[in-house]
């Protein structure tokens, strides 16, 4: 067969993995709510009653449990779900060491952390045939993977499904926030699908596999070693508003009952490592618990803001904390900016200039972000570590400073932040990347001097 003969017909088989995808996550249903202790069976009487481990799991299956946390944790804190497979996970040969390829983990040694301001235009095209997994490109991050601490941001660029490949992260959970491109996620537990605007979150140890619902994907991950993401506290706002349990959609149990080689590939300790099963380990017939993924619509997401005066601090619109050692101090916290009014007055309405002792790195989903006229593009990145010195460019704060202040309505863009208590420590890949902006500085020149003494 010749060399264009070949690509045709990989071409051929991309648009119809794209095709079945989409078919198939046009007809997902769901169980809603966050933390819940959720359940399903995609047989009837698959899941047994009363127990969880009974002498003879029904149907033949083999009942597992999966622990995200010790045992002996807080009941409130604790995660565990019971599985009833096809086959045991114990079931599989060896696992050898893979090329990392472009995955990074921490604790970060490559570079040095870095006090000047970083902006990224987006990654450029993937090699044809890259897939989630190859196509990951690690920006930072902080801590120790070993110790469970920290975390890692990572950027995804893909034109091909994983077809024959499963991944699992024994070193902390993965919230994928899609940008452009949509994704099918097969996961033990079930199916979720995702459009830009929406986000997947995959909890540590959790195999799943990832098609495209169009020819090209593109988005962000933080991986999260540290504690569970969890809703944060709301304290006086009561007991509504931000992210609402109800919008976080699990999935209801569909399973594989394939024969024949597939490799699972596992993230341990910083590295890649691959076995060939000779069956899909995406077996799970029913399983109940409450360590499971979700799917979540940042468009639900309740703004709280200001009604009078001042703009609120960020933190006002976190959707996900990763708690610390230390009370309100995030190992990371995952903040959307998502469309909302802005009515304050007497207020300089865009985020204002700030030095902050967390780290943040913010990336943009859609349009533009309202401290950043320029620059900062959908599939971008900037990152200002601990104390960088930040806020609105120079067109955003003339433009601020003289706006009538009316009712004004956010809604032409959609950006998030990965904000964390360490300073990231970039890779060396994003230190010297080509699309690394050299001129990021340059946003900020022109600030006159307007002090009238």
């Amino acid at each position: 067969m010749s060399g264009t003969s070949t690509e045709q017909s990989g071409q051929r088989d991309a648009e119809q993995d794209v095709e079945r995808a989409r078919k198939t996550a046009e007809t997902l249903t769901y169980s809603s709510g966050f933390g819940n202790e959720h359940g399903s069976e995609a047989v009837p009487g698959a899941l047994p009653h009363g127990r969880n481990s009974p002498q003879r799991a029904p149907l033949g299956l083999y009942a597992e449990q999966l622990s995200g946390s010790a045992f002996t944790e807080p009941r409130a804190h604790n995660r565990r779900s019971w599985l009833y497979r096809i086959r045991p996970s114990a079931a599989h040969p060896a696992f050898a060491r893979a090329d990392n390829g472009k995955i990074r983990s921490a604790p970060f040694t490559e570079t040095v952390p870095d006090p000047n301001r970083l902006r990224w235009n987006p990654l450029p095209e993937p090699a044809p045939g890259t897939d989630f997994v190859a196509g990951l490109w690690t920006v930072g991050g902080n801590g120790d993977a070993t110790q469970r601490t920290g975390m890692a941001i990572h950027l995804y660029h893909a034109n091909t499904s994983m077809r024959t490949r499963v991944f699992s992260d024994a070193d902390g959970e993965l919230l994928i926030v899609p940008e452009h491109g949509g994704l099918l996620v097969r996961t033990e537990f079930g199916l979720l699908g995702a459009e830009p605007g929406e986000v997947v979150l995959i909890p540590r140890g959790i195999r799943f596999r990832v098609e495209l619902l169009t020819a090209t994907a593109r988005g962000y991950v933080c991986e999260n070693y540290g504690a569970p993401f969890q809703l944060p506290d709301l304290g006086p706002i009561g007991a509504n508003g931000l992210a609402n349990p109800r919008d976080f959609r699990a999935p209801v149990a569909a399973y594989e009952d394939v024969e024949g080689p597939v490799e699972v590939l596992n993230k341990f300790c910083g590295n890649l490592w691959s076995a060939t099963y000779d069956h899909s380990p995406l077996d799970v017939v029913a399983w109940h618990g409450n360590h499971v993924p979700y799917v979540y619509d940042l468009h639900r997401f309740n703004v709280i803001g200001s009604i009078s005066y001042d703009h609120p601090d960020p933190s006002i619109f976190t959707v996900l904390t990763s708690p610390s050692d230390t009370p309100g101090l995030a190992g990371v916290d995952f903040v959307v900016f998502a469309p909302r009014w802005l009515v304050g007055e007497d207020t300089f309405r865009p985020p204002y200039f700030h030095r902050n002792v967390m780290s943040e790195y913010m990336g943009l989903i859609d349009g533009a972000y309202d401290a950043k006229a320029e620059g900062f593009v959908p599939g971008g990145g900037s990152l200002h570590n601990m104390m960088s010195a930040h806020g609105p460019d120079r067109e955003t704060f003339d433009r601020a400073s003289a706006a009538e202040l009316k009712p004004q309505k956010i809604d032409d863009g959609l950006a998030f932040m990965f904000e964390t208590r360490w300073p990231v420590t970039a890779t060396r890949q994003a230190a010297q990347a080509e699309h690394l902006q050299p001129s990021y500085d340059g946003v900020w020149q022109g600030l006159e001097r307007h002090f009238r003494p």
